[in-house]
């Protein structure tokens, strides 16, 4: 290997170092694009213009999972403005009576889902119906994230049982049958996903709450408890349990009053006063009559919105309720054409990147009707208002994964040519696929180390973002290394599959799908991938030995 690998493996080595210390690793992959660019291409200003190639590329690689975050937020909104968003999420609180039970079902749900369409069409589903209810019903948004980015993009994906693109792959490179890929893949996808969503389960199940339509209205709005201080939510919709506000009596001296917040629930704060109470000042004395009736109409507001009566729909409360059951029909409609184009004739097979589109032009539409249904001729303007608030929130959340995702494309000879700017037909390196092959002679033929050393070798292939890129390499492997070693090449072909496509199919790297999961449950994509990471490599541990062990 060259200079220029070592540069690249050393980037790795340093940006997971960063990932552990929770630090953010903009700036170690910004540094280690141009500085393997520079020594691989001898030129300085290679170098920095492949900063710059490959956070474009990408971006264009990403942009698709960014633009249904947007859609699908921005319908989100369209249906809180009609105040359509609670009442669609109250039939699904049957099911989800708390956060235990919202956890699991939104795991079981999406698994189904993403096993016949992918998860890339499962995860705005999910995004739209089920996370509001789940979120609702106590079930906090990084646990939320969690149990889909295990169920979907890990548990299903990997074993790809239904489509079996990943199977065919794997068995086509070790040279074996594709429905005895699959078959392993199934029973060690299912091992692992089980184990991890336990252990992901139990990691967070202290952190789940009651159940309070407020935990929805906080997510909607983007704040979390830690960000929304607790005097600035006494004046708003989202108020503590049990804290009501009321005009406090004027004093003695004449003069408006102030707001008493009457606080009857213990350690809810402090107050001086009898009754525990504590007061929000009124306007003072001598200030304008504007700020008075300013102060005035901001009272009203809040003192009415406890009661529902400024909610947002009440206006309108036919097309509230009426879209309310429109969107879950029409998206539940959406899942039944896709299920008749694979299992019958009667309409095309829409999977994978079609699938996304169909979801995100099912998604626009209803963000056009809603937003008509709510503001008629005001709609204009209000639709391009709920686009551009989405956009913004896409890349608001997730526009730091780009530079980072640039890095790893550069490992990739599929991008490394167009990112360093090399002539069209050039020999474009595979810094990370060099380096993996080198790897492969420093096993040794023991059934245990061949079979770990093809799942590591399979996760490290993976960490460019691309579930599927390794397949071919890991399944070369099991088809040399398994007679040699005594284990059936199918088998290690379905290991180097799981290490593959749970690494970069969506769990443990930010730069890729996963993306789409933390976008949607509005949580830190790194936060997400820290979670998720123990319990899944506990899961794929236990599959690993568990299909040494059965086969």
């Amino acid at each position: 290997m060259e200079a220029a690998h070592w540069i690249y493996l050393s980037g790795i080595v340093i940006i997971i170092a960063v990932m552990i210390a929770r630090k953010n690793v903009v700036i170690p992959a910004v540094a280690a694009t141009f500085l393997t660019a520079w020594v691989f291409t001898g030129s300085f200003v290679t170098g920095l213009e492949s900063i710059f190639n490959a956070s474009l590329t990408a971006a264009s690689e990403l942009f698709s999972i960014f633009l249904i975050i947007a859609l699908v937020t921005a319908l989100l909104g369209s249906l809180r403005a009609l105040g359509a968003d609670r009442r669609m999420v109250e039939p699904f609180r049957v099911v989800m009576r708390s956060g235990h039970s919202a956890f699991w079902v939104l795991a079981a749900v999406t698994y189904v889902i993403s096993l016949f369409f992918w998860p890339t069409p499962a995860v705005p589903l999910m995004g739209a119906i089920l996370l509001p209810a789940a979120i609702a019903a106590g079930l906090p948004p990084i646990s939320a994230g969690v149990a889909i980015a295990i169920a979907g993009q890990g548990m299903a994906l990997s074993s790809d049982y239904v489509i079996q693109v990943a199977p065919g792959l794997s068995a086509k490179a070790a040279g074996v049958q594709t429905g005895a890929v699959a078959d392993r893949a199934m029973v060690l996808s299912l091992i692992t996903g089980l184990v991890a969503l336990g252990i992901g389960y139990l990691m967070t199940r202290s952190e789940f709450r009651r159940p309070d339509a407020a935990l929805l209205e906080r997510w909607e709005a983007g704040e979390s408890e830690m960000e929304a201080p607790a005097p600035r939510r006494s004046l708003i919709r989202v108020l503590p349990r049990r804290r009501v506000l009321q005009p406090e009596p004027a004093a003695a001296g004449g003069g408006d009053g102030g707001v008493a917040v009457l606080d009857h629930g213990p350690g809810s704060g402090s107050g001086s006063g009898s009754g525990g109470s504590s007061s929000v000042p009124g306007p003072r004395p001598g200030a304008s009559g504007d700020a008075g009736e300013a102060s005035d109409e901001m009272t009203r507001r809040a003192l009415s919105s406890l009661d529902g009566g400024d909610a947002p729909g009440a206006d309108c409360p036919r097309r509230s309720k009426a879209f309310a059951a429109i969107v879950p029909l029409a998206l539940i409609g959406l899942v039944g054409y896709m299920m008749l184009g694979k299992f019958t004739g009667l309409v095309p097979e829409v999977v994978g990147g079609d699938a996304a589109a169909l979801v995100g032009g099912v998604a626009t539409a209803l963000l056009l009707a809603a937003a008509i249904a709510k503001d008629g001729r005001g709609s204009l303007e209000r639709c391009a208002d709920h686009i551009v608030d989405g956009l913004v929130f896409a890349m608001k959340a997730m526009g730091v994964v780009i530079p980072i995702a640039g890095f790893f494309f550069i490992g990739n000879a599929d991008f490394a040519g167009k990112i360093m700017g090399m002539e069209e037909g050039a020999q474009a390196p595979g810094f990370l696929f060099d380096a993996v092959v080198r790897m492969q002679d420093a096993i040794p033929d023991s059934q245990y180390v061949v079979g770990f050393g093809v799942l590591i070798i399979g996760m490290i292939t993976g960490l460019d973002g691309s579930g599927f890129s390794g397949l071919p390499l890991t399944g070369s492997l099991a088809g040399s290394l398994g007679p040699a070693s005594g284990v059936d090449p199918a088998l290690l072909a379905a290991i180097g599959q799981m290490g593959c496509v749970w690494a970069g199919g969506g769990v443990l790297v930010a730069w890729s799908s996963l993306i789409a999961v933390a976008g949607f449950a509005r949580v830190p994509v790194l936060d997400l991938v820290r979670r998720s990471f123990l319990p899944v490599i506990a899961g794929l541990v236990v599959a690993t030995v568990v299909g040494l062990i059965i086969y």
